[in-house]
């Protein structure tokens, strides 16, 4: 097991420490370290070169990815997993405002693909270098610049109106009884 003390303090720890040592000067500030669970925060230039690095690991996976609206932009947080150890780090990026962009990881995690187009989708998350941005959960008619994850929207003034009445099954009204 490795033990090294990081510049903020905290020790690195196990398996999670291996990773954060081989990710080196790619990392700006390990906020947690512990054997099984460990949470970094990453130059967000270095997006693309951190998930190379961490999908050629051997039993590493992307899990998934979270976005979180903060003073400063949206934290991109990328969740891998690793096994069998049984261990999860969180690499936390900032796309920070006013562009709110970040490189995409999808051209080289295709399993990011659809998680990014969903923050961008409902926080307004830029990913430059993406494969395909199309809207994938707000419904084409959705106002754009409209994100209905961001702590600006108010659901009353900013949702787009709900059809009049109900819907109606293609072919309906139609037919000899009509």
């Amino acid at each position: 097991m490795t033990t090294v003390p990081t510049q903020e303090g905290i020790t690195l720890t196990g398996f999670v420490g291996e990773v954060v040592k081989r990710l080196g000067r790619l990392v700006v500030d390990v906020q947690q370290c512990q054997a099984r669970r460990g949470i970094v925060r990453i130059d967000p230039d270095a997006t693309v070169e951190v998930a190379r690095q961490l999908l050629a690991m051997p039993g590493s996976r992307l899990a998934t990815a979270t976005g979180i609206e903060v003073r400063d932009g949206i934290d991109i947080l990328y969740h891998w997993c690793f096994e069998p150890e049984g261990v999860v780090l969180t690499v936390k990026a900032l796309a920070a405002r006013p562009e709110l962009a970040i490189d995409s990881i999808a051209p080289v995690v295709p399993a990011a693909n659809w998680i990014e187009r969903e923050m961008h989708d409902l926080l307004g998350a830029q990913f430059r270098n993406h494969p395909d941005m199309r809207r994938l959960i707000l419904d084409d008619s959705w106002p754009q610049g409209v994100h209905p994850l961001r702590k600006d929207f108010d659901q009353c003034l900013d949702r787009p109106p709900l059809p009049s009445g109900p819907p109606v099954a293609p072919g309906a009204g139609e037919g000899p009884d009509k």
